[in-house]
């Protein structure tokens, strides 16, 4: 009997050793099953992302936001991430004083972009009107888009000119710098010192001016690392970049015009217009007006200048009203692919 009992207490210790070793092998090969899983998964692949504003929200914009327009706002949103002005005050060919006092108010009026260049002269002007509209509390400066440009005899010290730039007009950093014209011979090497600007913190977003051709602009961007911001041209009903426009929007870059009312000299021309002074009568708008209007509907972002305090008010008057589908295709019929400058 007692053989018999050792017999059975035998096979039960080679049953209970069986089963041990089963759930051992099954919890050993239970990793591999989930590493089997999680490879099956696709993974993916890294995408260039243009860095992000250091104030921006956790809530990334979706790419098909870039370039569009929000006129209840007044913004567009740039390729870089940051938000920019639709309409500012450009400052071309205004003194230091002009400028101070055209800055101040337009900020006061509600403006928010400023718009000046090394070679006008006039980035301390511009400047000190920031600084007065700051303190008197109109403004704060992140509230504010300041462009400068950097000028082609400054293109092979780059680095320099920034700094330079940021010490005339006062600020810690730059919202968009551009550079003024292209220049084949050196203007990469120009636009590599704003990218590295931008790295270091000095400029929030760079782009360029004067590029009027598909391949020129294509020649920078391929050259380059960081793609342009805004893409600042002569536009207006009467050269209305169109070519330019919808082949710079592949690279998510933005028009701006310059001389958006025609240019000194030439507004006249453009105001007395009969399509343009029939829509401003319509609307019981000036025709300067009816045009920086015709600009944002369009998306163009406009840049008039003034040192007519009256006039830089109601330039900015224009987000009361809207023009037609009609009176837009009859402004688009206006171009002429025609040039009021030569430079």
């Amino acid at each position: 009997m007692k053989r018999v009992i050792a017999f059975i207490m035998m096979l039960l210790c080679m049953a209970l050793l069986a089963a041990c070793g089963t759930n051992a092998a099954a919890e050993t090969e239970a990793p591999a099953e989930k590493s089997v899983a999680a490879a099956s998964v696709p993974t993916a692949v890294p995408m260039e992302t243009p860095a992000q504003p250091a104030e921006a929200t956790e809530t990334e914009q979706p790419a098909s936001d870039v370039g569009v327009f929000d006129l209840e706002r007044g913004v567009v949103l740039l390729n870089s991430g940051y938000e920019m002005p639709v309409l500012g005050i450009g400052c071309f060919q205004l003194s230091q004083e002009q400028a101070e006092y055209s800055v101040y108010w337009a900020l006061r009026d509600g403006y928010r972009l400023i718009d000046t260049a090394r070679i006008y002269g006039n980035e301390e002007g511009v400047g000190r009107g920031i600084q007065k509209a700051i303190d008197e509390g109109f403004v704060t400066r992140e509230e504010i888009f300041v462009t400068t440009k950097m000028w082609t005899s400054d293109f092979d010290k780059g680095a320099e000119a920034i700094e330079a730039s940021l010490d005339r007009l006062g600020l810690d950093y730059i919202d968009l710098m551009i550079l003024h014209h292209s220049q084949p011979r050196n203007d990469v090497q120009a636009y590599q010192a704003m990218e590295q600007a931008v790295a270091e913190g000095k400029l929030r977003s760079i782009g360029l001016s004067n590029y009027y051709e598909p391949e020129d602009f294509d020649r920078l961007v391929d050259a380059t690392t960081i793609r342009p911001a805004i893409l600042q041209n002569e536009t207006h009903p009467y050269h209305q970049s169109v070519e330019m426009k919808e082949h710079i929007a592949q690279v998510g870059t933005v028009l701006e015009s310059w001389f958006p009312l025609g240019g000194r000299g030439n507004t006249q021309v453009l105001f007395s217009d009969e399509t343009v002074s029939s829509i401003a009568a319509a609307h019981d708008k000036t025709p300067a007006q009816i045009l920086l209007r015709w600009h944002l509907q369009a998306g163009n972002i406009a840049i008039p200048g003034s040192s007519n305090e009256e006039h830089i008010a109601e330039n900015y008057d224009i987000f009361d009203f809207e023009l037609t589908e009609e009176e837009m295709a009859r402004m688009t019929a206006l171009d002429k692919n025609e040039r009021f400058a030569d430079y």
